[in-house]
């Protein structure tokens, strides 16, 4: 019995030590696997939520709010012109002088046959209270004395037309006087002096520059996102680093046949003229904003397309995954993507607030692989 009792003993050391042997032998294979494989340096930032702006973004041509084109009425020859372009103009400034030397000599004769029917009236007005006084005297028969009533009323029907003919000479007159029918920038100048100005075409085009407007059109599926008074972010070439803050005003009732597109026009405050007309801009439609949602940097995803079979129909789709750190190694998630812009995307699932999100080193990866961080950013 005792014999036994010392054997069991026996083998239950021997079996501690071969499995505290085989235990101490795993942990360092393990120990030694962790340690000699390389490690892809990386670099990472914590998950966290915050919000996103949701925008569209289009191309458009800047214009004035308002251009006027200023003809010439008179097709003569241009006497004198006093602006130039760049020039500032108010309402009713002089533009230019038309030469109207016939338009002159038929006021002169509208005012000389002005004179000589006033005085024909004078003449028989008189004529007229004295037949009315015979008349009245039974010095006069009714036959004479309307004979009379009806050159005097004559004679005041030459006057008053004449006096119409004078003032439409004298309209035609001021009409060789160009001027200015709103304030504003004279944009254009067509005509110099000596020319012979052409009623068909514009002397100078003035344009009203304190608000441009900036025209794009917009997608049958972005027109549902687009509403009045939405706030837009400009952005031009001549102002690389300047922003320009405006607002849609204006969305066309009716969408083009052809192109299944609707006119959109933003109005911006342009106090300091640096925008100009022709201009070619950039527009940022706010269209609304994502609060409380998981954003990560666009750059930190990678995306991938495949073609899938959806409904019967095959369709191009677009994956995002990104790689997190857990413990030592990086795993790879699929995201579950609610919007993206240039810079971030929401994420509605995938992965979670509080996660070591890899954001440099990434392609380089593989599901598993070791990682060292080299760099943690806040």
């Amino acid at each position: 019995m005792k014999k036994i009792g010392i054997i069991l003993l026996i083998l239950i050391i021997l079996a501690l030590i071969i499995t505290a042997l085989y235990f101490v032998f795993w942990h360092k294979q393990n120990i030694t696997e962790e340690q000699t494989t390389p490690r892809i340096g990386v670099e990472v930032v914590p998950v966290t939520s915050g919000s996103i702006v949701k925008t569209l973004h289009y191309n458009g041509d800047i214009k004035a709010e308002f251009e006027v084109n200023v003809f010439s009425k008179i097709p003569d020859r241009i006497e004198h012109i006093y602006v130039d372009e760049g020039d500032y103009v108010k309402t009713g400034d002089v533009i230019a002088k038309v030469i109207a030397t016939t338009i002159e000599q038929g006021v002169r004769q509208a005012e000389a046959a002005l004179t000589s029917a006033k005085v024909q009236e004078a003449n028989l007005q008189v004529e007229y209270e004295r037949a009315q006084r015979l008349l009245r005297e039974n010095a006069m028969s009714k036959q004479q004395f309307d004979a009379v009533k009806t050159q005097y009323e004559s004679i005041q029907a030459l006057v008053k037309q004449t006096e119409a003919a004078l003032a439409s000479i004298k309209s035609q007159l001021n009409d060789a006087t160009i001027t200015a029918p709103i304030s504003g920038i004279i944009g254009k100048r067509y005509f110099e002096a000596g020319d012979m100005a052409n009623p068909s075409m514009p002397v100078v085009t003035i344009v009203k520059m304190d608000r441009v407007i900036i025209a794009f059109n917009a997608t049958e599926e972005d027109l549902g996102r687009v509403s009045v008074g939405q706030k837009t972010v400009i952005i031009v070439k001549t102002y690389p680093d300047k922003t320009f803050e405006g607002k849609v005003y204006k969305i066309s009732p009716i969408l083009d046949s052809v192109t299944r597109m609707a006119e959109v026009q933003v109005l911006v405050d342009n106090p300091n003229r640096l925008l100009k007309p022709g201009m070619y801009a950039q527009i940022e439609v706010t269209t609304g904003v994502i609060n409380n949602v998981i954003v990560i940097p666009r750059y930190s995803a990678i995306e991938s397309t495949t073609l899938e079979n959806i409904e019967g129909i095959d369709q191009v789709v677009k994956n995002y995954y990104v790689f997190v750190v857990d413990s030592s190694r990086a795993v790879r998630k699929k995201l579950d993507v609610l919007y993206i812009t240039h810079e971030s995307i929401a994420v509605a699932s995938g992965i979670a607030v509080g996660d070591t999100l890899i954001i440099t080193g990434q392609n380089n990866l593989r599901d598993g692989t070791y990682v060292s961080i080299a760099k943690k950013e806040d």
